[in-house]
């Protein structure tokens, strides 16, 4: 027999049985996903980081506030702040105070109605930018446990072969403690990129709900100074 062929990682894979296989499978998928979602991510948060830059920057240089509205509604504005972060929560909030404005409402009950909008945009915007991060969480708690359960079915299997062999040696022990073993290697390669992608990720979003939330609140003031 050779060792040598028979511990290869294709062979270990191709030989291990057909539950430490699913196991496999199911961690491979995972992975494969994961770094689906990691790369969707990036280009969402990134896009979501420009956007905050430039609106804020186009926010705090425009002196009209009319305009600035009209822009973003009819679309003149740049594309990349356009129906996107504080591009969507500002125009909720003004329409709201024009609405409440023109209706002559009180200003406590102006400012009330805005912030209600603002909050309801806001939220959303959470939850697009939150999109696919408990997944990423999951993957990244569950993958070892998953890895670990093929691992203990293999090595069970290794020595229920061995119950039957008078005299065992390394060469009959190590294809099948091998073979276990790839299942939990496989777990860690599902888990550790998705829990650094999902600390990453999580750490964006936190940064953009701040920002977000501070928009809002100096929004707010310069609405009740317009009042």
């Amino acid at each position: 027999m050779n060792v040598v062929n028979d511990l290869s990682f294709l062979s270990l894979i191709t030989g291990a049985t057909i539950p430490v296989q699913l196991v496999m499978l199911i961690l491979l998928a995972a992975s494969g996903f994961s770094w689906w979602y990691i790369f969707i991510k990036v280009s969402v948060l990134k896009s979501a980081e420009l956007a905050v830059d430039e609106f804020e920057n186009t926010f705090w240089t425009s002196g009209d506030l009319n305009k600035l509205h009209d822009s973003i509604h009819s679309g003149r504005i740049k594309n990349r702040i356009k129906n996107q972060g504080l591009a969507t929560i500002f125009e909720a909030g003004y329409k709201e105070f024009n609405r409440h404005k023109t209706s002559k409402s009180d200003m406590s009950d102006v400012i009330e109605g805005v912030r209600r909008a603002m909050r309801a945009t806001y939220n959303r915007e959470l939850d697009f930018l939150d999109a696919h991060l408990p997944f990423l969480a999951s993957v990244g708690s569950v993958s070892p446990y998953i890895g670990l359960f093929g691992t203990v079915w293999g090595i069970m299997n290794a020595f229920r072969g061995l119950a039957n062999v008078a005299q065992a040696t390394l060469t009959q022990v190590a294809p099948g403690i091998a073979e276990a073993l790839i299942a939990t290697a496989i777990g860690l390669f599902a888990a550790i990129p998705a829990v650094i992608a999902y600390n990453r990720f999580a750490t964006s979003v936190d940064r953009l709900s701040v920002r977000y939330e501070s928009f809002m609140e100096e929004f707010v003031n310069i609405l009740q100074r317009k009042g």
